[in-house]
């Protein structure tokens, strides 16, 4: 006896779902610009290697003699797939489906694919439109009752933030539940001028007097600058192939290692331009994403956050294959002070790389924490504590390369406390409790106004301290370990990446990223 009817069934079923909010719905998405969440998922994964989970869960009609007649699918698809070779579980909410909102969903597809994630020890990406699964207006309606607020599952996405890479791309508008899925990662990616992202839309803000369109209540730009989003991206495609890159550099668990890649840069290879890199007029500025891009394996670097806490530049990259988690100070950003978006920047990204074992490269130019009434009134201090902490319980192998400033308590933050770090310093190196310059007219007032000429004896004093805070006079106490050419800076991190590799432990940190 066959079971011919029973498939035929299903087929007749799978074929509901895949048109989705029908045909009205989805000319409407596409009419948008936007792909529908199945093309998402065929364009994001590897050629054939989607398998859902729950395409038949839904809302179905049936007629009077039991015989199915109509169904909407539920507005969330989730299944495991691959993404360049790498075996990973994708979710997507389906917008044409009443806006992916609650009253379309079921909810414990979301919670499925959340507890797949962590159980297989795979990385999630998410793929997010509307409410993700929130709540709706209408819910009310459907459900004949008003729920109290709770988010069901949330503590496994807690979980799986310190356990597999969560990543999330929010490509239309992303509310509510929707957008707490979007900050929950760690990586995400909006698009240009077609996503927005917000706690409540423009209709719900006008009743509090703001009439704002959906870009300028939480378009990218307004995102990323308050470090909520990482990064911007024109098209949907490219948006997938930032997922790619992303997850290449990171292990599909913490109880797994960051894979190396097959070297093709000589590890050895000097880059002569260097030694001009850094001005000797302490009051003229350079840019430091050359000497980034320079130092680490060609075409490597993968910028994390541009727009947010600018004065440090956070990234992934690799040296001789390996991959590395790499900050460095950014003079074109309040001269390379740490600013309270810097810090919350920083403790995100030093978390990050503890997470997933990543030792961490700092490239350092840091004259100390951001100061003056703005930054008094952001609590600059308090974050510049909580950023210190975080550095301090870092358990990952650390080489900083001191480059031209370190001053003062946050530039204390270039190691990690009483644990070792590999350090170089260039010759362009200064260090010190706080500049010499516009401190030392405080602390030698009463010599240069007793002098017949202040500005003489001001010069005699500056020339003294100078050459008493050169970086050699440090290096004779061994305040400093090694002072190097710079043109020999990769050849260096490379054997710093070589010999941190081994260290490496896989499994939970105690230290691990919150949402």
């Amino acid at each position: 006896m066959s079971w011919q009817a029973e498939l035929d069934e299903l087929k007749r079923r799978e074929a509901f779902a895949e048109k989705l909010g029908g045909e009205m719905r989805v000319q409407r998405q596409k009419d948008g610009g936007r792909y529908t969440v199945r093309e998402r998922i065929e364009l994001l994964a590897d050629d054939g290697s989607f398998h859902e989970i729950g395409k038949i869960a839904g809302m179905a009609e049936y007629n009077g003699k039991n015989d199915l007649e109509d169904f909407v699918p539920s507005n969330f698809v989730f299944g495991r797939a691959r993404l360049n070779g790498r075996q990973v579980v994708i979710a997507g909410d389906d917008f044409t489906v009443r806006g992916g909102s609650a009253d379309a969903t079921i909810k414990e597809k979301h919670l499925n694919a959340e507890a797949m994630a962590n159980a297989l020890q795979l990385p999630l990406v998410r793929l997010v439109e509307g409410s993700g699964g929130g709540g709706s207006v209408k819910t009310i309606e459907t459900t004949g009752r008003a729920n109290v607020p709770g988010v069901a599952g949330w503590d496994m996405v807690v979980a799986n933030i310190g356990t597999v890479p969560r990543v999330a791309l929010g490509l239309g508008s992303v509310a509510g539940l929707g957008a707490a899925h979007l900050a929950a990662s760690h990586y995400s990616v909006m698009l240009k001028d077609k996503s927005a992202m917000f706690v409540a839309g423009p209709p719900v803000v006008e009743r509090i007097g703001q009439k704002l369109t959906k870009n300028e209540l939480g378009g990218f730009k307004i995102q990323l600058r308050a470090g909520a989003v990482d990064h911007a991206v024109n098209t949907e495609e490219e948006a997938f192939e930032c997922a790619r890159q992303f997850l290449s550099y990171l292990p599909q668990s913490v109880n797994e290692l960051p894979p190396r890649v097959d070297p093709e840069d000589d590890p050895n290879r000097r880059v002569d331009w260097l030694i001009d890199a850094i001005p000797r007029d302490i009051r003229k500025i350079y840019k430091m994403r050359p000497i980034v891009k320079a130092l680490v394996d060609e075409g490597s670097f993968f910028e994390m956050g541009k727009e947010y806490g600018k004065s440090v530049i956070t990234g992934l990259a690799r040296l001789d294959g390996w991959p590395v988690a790499l900050m460095a100070s950014d003079p074109m950003s309040y001269g390379g002070c740490w600013t309270a978006d810097t810090c919350r920047k920083v403790e995100k990204f030093v978390d990050l790389a503890e997470t997933f074992h990543l030792p961490i490269v700092n490239l350092s130019d840091c004259p100390g924490f951001q100061v003056g009434l703005e930054a008094e009134q952001s609590g600059v201090i308090k974050e510049g504590v909580r950023v210190m902490s975080a550095i301090w319980q870092t358990t990952v192998p650390w080489c900083t390369m001191i480059i031209r400033n370190v001053f003062g308590v946050a530039g204390a933050a270039h190691t990690v406390g009483g644990r070792y770090t590999t350090r170089y310093a260039w010759p362009s190196g200064r260090w010190g409790s706080l500049p010499l310059e516009g401190g030392i007219e405080a602390a030698y007032s009463a010599d240069i106004a007793a002098a017949e000429d202040p500005d003489a004896e001001l010069a005699t004093i500056t020339d003294r301290l100078e050459k008493l805070r050169s970086p050699f006079r440090s290096a004779e106490t061994f305040w400093i370990e090694e002072i190097i050419d710079p043109r020999e800076t990769r050849g260096l991190l490379c054997d710093f990446a070589n010999m941190a590799a081994p260290l490496r432990t896989t499994g939970a940190s105690s230290h691990a990223m919150r949402p």
